[in-house]
């Protein structure tokens, strides 16, 4: 752990950076200028080159969090006459529903349980009995528990029954290999303080172009036109349509280069898994227990049920961990009492290990024992 840091981040980001991404933002830029704008479109041409190797896709950069990217999709690329189909199982997936209902766009919501992977024949089924349907909007992680879902699977259907396909990869998208063209994705949407591992300040949105161009007009929005704000960066070098969060955006471009060096993708995803399976090992030894079952479960972040034990109080446990100097997430499902740890962000196996330790000594400092844990 860097001596720099208050603490390790363990959650779903923001995330623990290294120290030469928050270096990167010491720098002051102009948002009109040259050497800027053409950062931003280095970004862009790097973040389209994670995705696919196909030339006929396009990245466009929005202010704000996450969700402002999520929402620009949504209300930028349904026409008036379409209908999405929303597949949640999570509060992820519900938000996307709650953003089409405040937009007042036609919306189907296919519910599963927070435990439950989507049913692949029920989408199919549900594809095939409503023609109406011209989008389809899933989350591939569903940090809410942790859960993968069958992002590929769902695109095939989603291609098969000719409606574009949108899917908020907002926690997998750098540290998970995607392909556009195989998941059949026309809309990607991620963020920068996720698995590439920058900070706060932008989303993003990896989009097929040719579908991008067509939505000209469509947006229930003028700051959140995902269009508008695509054919400003793609026609004027890189320049945003308002203020852009320069430093943020230096910062991402130093976390792209650490992504290159750590060996792309295919290495992070190798390390967030190593350090998702130690974590499972460590905590299973000393009879805390996952939510999901492994098949289910991404590496991105880990849903552990409370102890079986009347002195454990989460707030407490939170307090003391922090005191340690590690940072853990409150519980989202409804089903059961749960905390969440994350295993993306700059940590490794040996973080994990001593998080866990840690653990083991604040739950005893607490009264807290965990004996006999049965297997949920």
């Amino acid at each position: 752990m860097d001596a720099d840091i208050p603490y390790l981040l363990l959650t779903p980001g923001p995330l623990t950076t290294t120290r030469s991404v928050r270096e990167a933002m010491l720098a002051d830029y102009s948002t009109w200028d040259v050497d800027y704008n053409q950062r931003v479109m280095e970004i862009r041409e790097r973040l389209v080159r994670l995705a696919t190797d196909s030339d006929d896709y396009t990245a466009v950069l929005m202010q704000g969090s996450g969700t402002f990217s999520v929402e620009a999709t949504i209300g930028s690329v349904i026409p008036p006459d379409g209908k999405l189909l929303v597949i949640s199982n999570g509060a992820y997936g519900s938000r996307i529903a709650q953003i089409a209902r405040c937009l007042k766009i036609p919306l189907q919501e296919l519910s599963f349980s927070e435990t439950e992977p989507p049913d692949l024949l029920q989408i199919r089924a549900t594809l095939g009995a409503d023609s109406d349907i011209t989008h389809v909007a899933m989350v591939h992680c569903e940090t809410t528990t942790g859960m993968i879902n069958a992002a590929q699977e769902v695109g095939k259907l989603a291609h098969a029954a000719g409606k574009d396909y949108i899917l908020d990869a907002m926690s997998s998208f750098g540290g998970i290999p995607i392909s556009m063209e195989d998941f059949h994705v026309d809309y990607l949407i991620s963020s920068a303080n996720k698995c590439i591992q920058g900070v706060p300040g932008f989303g993003f949105v990896i989009a097929n172009q040719q579908k991008l161009e067509q939505t000209k007009g469509l947006a229930r929005s003028l700051s959140l036109d995902l269009y508008d704000q695509w054919y400003e960066m793609e026609h004027k070098g890189g320049k945003w349509r308002y203020t852009s969060p320069t430093h943020v955006v230096n910062a991402f471009l130093q976390a792209l280069e650490e992504l290159d060096e750590e060996g792309g993708v295919s290495a992070r995803h190798a390390r967030y898994l190593e350090n998702q399976s130690t974590l499972v090992t460590e905590m299973q030894k000393r009879g805390l227990q996952p939510l999901l079952p492994r098949e289910l479960q991404s590496p991105i972040i880990t849903s552990f049920y409370y102890p079986e034990c009347p002195a454990f109080q989460f707030n407490q446990f939170y307090d003391e961990l922090k005191q340690r100097r590690y940072v853990i997430y409150p519980g989202k499902i409804s089903q059961a009492d749960t905390f969440r740890i994350g295993n993306i962000g700059h940590v490794y196996p040996a973080d994990i290990i001593d998080l866990v330790e840690q653990i083991e000594q604040t739950l005893n400092g607490m009264g807290v024992r965990v004996e006999n844990p049965s297997i949920h």
